[in-house]
């Protein structure tokens, strides 16, 4: 088998962070979310990966490389314009060639892994085999009517959802996919939608298997599910501390501190991880915080956050608590008189001001 990862997507409900940035680079646990579905197709044997990329490709090339440090082949796919998922598996067949194959969505997260799906669908006679997940709002989502384990309709986004069981970001297919994708047609968004072409299997009698998901699924498209899904990760965790900590720090639950980070005069209660060569002084870093490498923080308090590399945060004088702050970003505490606030931002940032 092989594996598909589309990585071409602009990160629209990312903005403004990935206005200057691939939204599938942006870190879950001080680690690019795409790392984390590549780490998957390879724990489950698959190391023949074809990336499919976008405006955003030199980023994503520079992180990925040839795919050696992960165990891996890595190949590019270049994708003109965004044209749907069904676009991406179509202009791939050169890659794939007549083997299976996993197409994973590069900013989606299963905190399992695919091993076990894998399995199941290497030894089993299925021509797809899709991921289901029961949601709050599966208005928002492609969603399953099933029949015992069999698929037998697929919406996309319904205004009147047939049930609650949204389609999860991994997919399974054969060769068949390849007839369904040039046999269907754009929708009124003008991309080639997955959930037709899976459609297409079925109604032209292919089996297409569905398994519905226990464990955490999180499409990290939103600040807040990239938050849920940094928690996740950071409760797996097992601390270590390999930078330097002085004696008037304190250190309580798991706690990473990589090298070259050095803690002074501060309180950090885990699970929290911080990058190489960062910087916190006089801080309080609460549970669930990431924060990336050569970031400095002081005087300054942050929990359930993530914070980008060569961040600095300085003097504020309230706790900042389910944020995410993007590289380079300065946040500090204006001291000038008389009081007032200065904002620089971009477009659909958002700021809240106790």
């Amino acid at each position: 088998m092989k594996g598909l990862i589309l990585s071409g997507g602009k990160g629209t409900r990312l903005r403004p962070l990935t206005y200057t940035g691939a939204k599938q680079l942006v870190p879950v646990a001080n680690k690019p979310v795409l790392f984390y579905a590549i780490e998957s197709l390879v724990a489950a044997g698959i190391t023949e990966i074809g990336i499919v990329v976008g405006d955003t490709k030199d980023q994503i090339i520079a992180a990925v490389g040839d795919g050696a440090k992960f165990g891996a082949s890595v190949c590019y796919i270049q994708q003109d314009a965004p044209r749907g998922l069904a676009h991406g598996v179509k202009i791939a067949r050169h890659f794939i060639g007549n083997d299976r194959f996993v197409l994973f969505l590069g900013d989606n997260f299963l905190r399992e892994g695919i091993g076990r799906f894998v399995d199941r669908f290497r030894s089993g006679e299925a021509n797809a085999q899709i991921l289901l997940y029961h949601v709050p709002d599966p208005q928002n989502f492609g969603v399953a009517e099933l029949d015992g384990d069999r698929v037998v309709r697929l919406v996309e986004k319904p205004k009147t959802p047939p049930s609650d069981l949204a389609l999860v970001g991994i997919y399974f297919f054969d060769q068949t996919v390849f007839q369904a994708v040039e046999a269907i047609r754009p929708s009124f968004r003008g991309e080639l939608e997955i959930t037709d072409a899976i459609q297409w299997l079925v109604d032209a009698g292919l089996r297409v298997d569905a398994e519905i998901l226990t464990t955490p699924w999180i499409d990290t498209g939103k600040m807040e599910d990239m938050l849920e899904a940094n928690r996740l990760v950071l409760e797996t965790l097992e601390g270590g501390v390999e930078g330097e900590v002085d004696e008037t720090s304190r250190l309580v639950g798991k706690v990473i501190v990589a090298p070259g980070a050095r803690i002074v005069n501060s309180h950090l209660r885990g699970p929290v991880i911080v990058g190489e060569n960062t910087e916190i002084v006089n801080s309080f870093i609460g549970p669930f915080s990431a924060i990336d490498h050569d970031c400095r923080i002081a005087n300054s308090e942050i929990e359930h956050s993530i914070v980008l590399e060569h961040a600095v945060i300085e003097n504020f004088p309230t706790r900042i608590e389910d944020s995410l702050i993007g590289r380079f970003a300065e946040v500090r505490h204006a001291q000038a008189k008389p009081v007032a606030t200065r904002l620089l931002l971009g477009d659909h940032s958002r700021v809240g001001v106790p």
